[in-house]
């Protein structure tokens, strides 16, 4: 039928029903009572003629399809997906059953040689001037402010409120703040948003453009035009401490400025070196699953792209956005949207298919008391009682399951590429 979808036929005997017949019958047994025997104790072939036929049969079916279904497919080592078309095409009650099941499955898997693949680790370094540009921040921070009436220039603090309109003078989501400090000439904010504000005084209001960068951190405004409105409430001068002794005991619990430096060098480095890890971690995982081929079946993909536009939804509404609105702002159709879904949906799925694979050939598991162990630390950081109780859940547990495995995974993966 294709590589992600397979039709089972499945047959079964008198032999093969009678442990499910009997498992049916149990359900009944504190129901029915039977003059001369105990509630629960009557024979199975008694119970079976006082009770009504049809839901018997009606069970029983239910119960031999999950059976034998779940058996057929441990048997071909099938991974099928959604739930399965069956159709009835035999059954003479408990001595010959024939089932037709056609269902979605997760085609062939084919891997890489992963232990052999190698990339080379991008190698941390910290500067002279990573340390100063932290060091600035802390100076900045520890700057004493003074509220003054001349127009801003650089390296003054203005407070604003700022709000952005494209084209059709409509609100940007994700384009607006109140009481926002920006110090002018850091170049922290959108390019060319600081030159904007140069000369502005305290209690003015200025209209500007502004283009968003095509890397910008929120997707929906890269390569946005904006047209922002900005009201300065406050216009500070800042008178920056030096950098001495002082300055660092003020800052923490230094004694000297390269006490300080050590450290902010030292903090860097920590951080550097776990996005390093990150960003190698993706890289070779990004190359192992480039090189796996994998046959996803539609209904997964699909499946994704609607949790996807769900939860897309869901943060339009809590912005105050409508669906048209934002398809709109983006440029795109409903099918061009779903089109760029479609991409990130098949290369997270595959990702997450090639990883379990590995999972599997390296025998690969979490064990209860390491799941137990990761719950708990997750419950430590609620104090809530309800969200505490939430995450009972079985599907939660499932979820650090799956997450235990992956992180297990990726690691088993780096110590083949060292």
């Amino acid at each position: 039928m294709g590589p992600t979808k397979v039709k089972l036929a499945i047959n079964a005997d008198a032999a093969d029903m009678e442990p499910v017949k009997r498992h049916v019958l149990g359900h009944y047994r504190q129901s029915v009572q039977i003059p001369g025997f105990r509630a629960g104790s009557a024979p199975l072939a008694m119970i079976e003629k006082q009770i009504d036929q049809k839901a018997l049969l009606d069970e029983f079916l239910e119960h031999a399809l999950n059976q034998f279904y779940g058996q057929a497919v441990k048997h071909e080592n099938l991974r099928p997906v959604g739930q399965p078309n069956v159709q009835l095409k035999k059954f003479v009650p408990f001595s010959d059953l024939l089932l037709e099941v056609e269902t979605e499955t997760i085609g062939d898997v084919i891997l890489p040689d992963y232990k052999k693949i190698k990339i080379q680790k991008i190698p941390v370094k910290i500067t002279a001037a990573d340390v100063n540009e932290v060091v600035k921040s802390l100076q900045q921070r520890a700057a004493e402010r003074r509220s003054i009436e001349r127009p801003a220039k650089k390296g003054d603090e203005v407070i604003i409120d700022f709000s952005g309109k494209d084209k059709e003078n409509k609100p940007v989501a994700g384009a607006d703040g109140n009481d926002y400090p920006l110090i002018l000439g850091n170049g922290s904010f959108i390019p060319g948003f600081e030159n904007n504000l140069f000369g502005v005084k305290t209690g003015e209001t200025t209209d500007f453009a502004v283009k968003f960068p095509s890397d910008y951190a929120v997707t929906a405004l890269q390569n946005k035009n904006v047209n922002f409105k900005v009201k300065v409430n406050k216009v500070n001068e800042l008178t920056v401490p030096k950098v001495d002794d002082a300055f660092a005991s003020k800052v923490g619990p230094f004694k000297t400025v390269l006490e300080l430096k050590t450290d902010v060098k030292k903090q860097l480095q920590v951080e550097k070196k776990q996005q390093a890890d990150r960003d190698f971690e993706n890289r070779l995982i990004g190359e192992i699953v480039a090189k796996s081929k994998v046959d996803i079946p539609e209904s997964m993909i699909e499946q994704d792209i609607l949790r996807l536009e769900d939860e897309e939804k869901r943060n339009l509404t809590y912005r105050g956005q409508t669906w048209q609105e934002h398809l709109k702002e983006e440029g795109v159709t409903e099918e061009e949207h779903r089109e760029k879904q479609k991409l990130r949906a098949e290369e997270r799925i595959k990702t997450g298919i090639v990883l379990g694979e590995i999972a599997d050939r390296e025998n690969i598991t979490a064990t209860g008391k390491e799941i137990d162990e990761r719950l708990e630390l997750l419950k430590d950081q609620y104090q809530d009682e309800a969200m505490r109780t939430e995450l009972d859940k079985p599907q939660i547990r499932r979820d650090i399951e799956s997450r235990i495995l992956t992180e297990k995974t990726i690691s088993k993966l780096v110590s083949y590429s060292r």
